[in-house]
């Protein structure tokens, strides 16, 4: 089976939904890959696996190492790796050695960056470096703190242009799709219409040209979900359940039972009467 493209993803604009979730652990991505077009081992792993309070401590290193075990348990799904706070501002030179490190030693498809008109520069250098880029316009999460928290945007249409312009400027750069987050539904909307590069959708709008959620909001296993997010199980319950089952039966030792065990093989005694 043939891994998905960056190229691949582009040519589904219009046409079929592009379905995308986050992975960022070998067994996540072994059960999602079949039924997803992209997996994007973001940097919100920060957050969802190590509790940081926000992604701005995730180093490079993490996100190499986690995107390492999203490719090598994966076969299908087109992967992207963010690249974290403070590995590709200061320079497209330094954006270049870190994001040609992620991909040679993940193997990943591409890398994805936060930012608009401002990173424009190095989105092109990226690409025209043979590196394919996803943007990332709207809410940016690597921004709150300047940005004041964690803020829809787009709520009055004086400022759509500027999202506008910074998503255009993203494609115009050579990126090959662009998430939207945290936007209200008709810019992200109007955006989509106009671009000609898939819009990956994450409390943004139905018309978008894909979806991305947290595979572990979704699955119930973070404690504060955002109001996009669509729990389709509640694993969080299922785990605790199974575990209390698990507790009660070491506790009266049902477990482990003989199917659990090993056993010596049989005693033979030879056909002489010596054993």
């Amino acid at each position: 089976m043939r891994r998905k493209s960056a190229e691949d993803i582009m040519s589904q604009k219009g046409k079929t939904p592009i379905v995308c979730l986050t992975a960022y652990t070998a067994p996540i991505a072994r059960a999602i890959d079949q039924q997803v077009d992209l997996m994007l081992v973001g940097d919100s792993l920060g957050m969802v696996l190590y509790d940081y309070e926000n992604t701005l401590q995730v180093t490079l290193e993490q996100m190499i190492g986690h995107a390492k075990s999203v490719v090598g348990a994966s076969n299908k799904s087109c992967v992207i790796v963010d690249m974290p706070f403070g590995t590709y501002e200061e320079s497209v030179d330094k954006a270049f050695m870190n994001a040609a490190r992620v991909m040679k030693e993940t193997n990943c498809n591409g890398i994805k960056l936060e930012g608009g008109q401002k990173i424009a520069n190095t989105i092109k250098y990226l690409t025209e470096s043979s590196i394919p880029i996803m943007g990332h316009v709207g809410l940016q999460p690597q921004s709150v703190l300047v940005d004041g928290g964690y803020i829809v945007r787009g709520k009055s249409k004086s400022e759509w242009q500027r999202y506008i312009d910074d998503a255009i400027a993203v494609q115009e750069a050579g990126a090959f799709s662009v998430v939207l987050e945290g936007m209200t539904e008709p810019l992200a909307a109007e955006i989509t219409s106009i671009l000609n590069i898939p819009t990956i959708g994450i409390g943004a709008s139905p018309k978008c040209d894909g979806q991305i959620l947290v595979t572990e909001d979704m699955l119930g296993l973070t404690n504060v979900a955002p109001k996009f997010v669509k729990q389709y199980l509640d694993l969080d319950k299922a785990i605790k359940d199974a575990v209390n089952k698990y507790s009660r039966e070491v506790k009266n030792r049902a477990f482990p039972s003989n199917d659990h065990i090993y056993f010596m093989k049989p005693h033979i005694v030879n056909t002489n009467g010596k054993n």
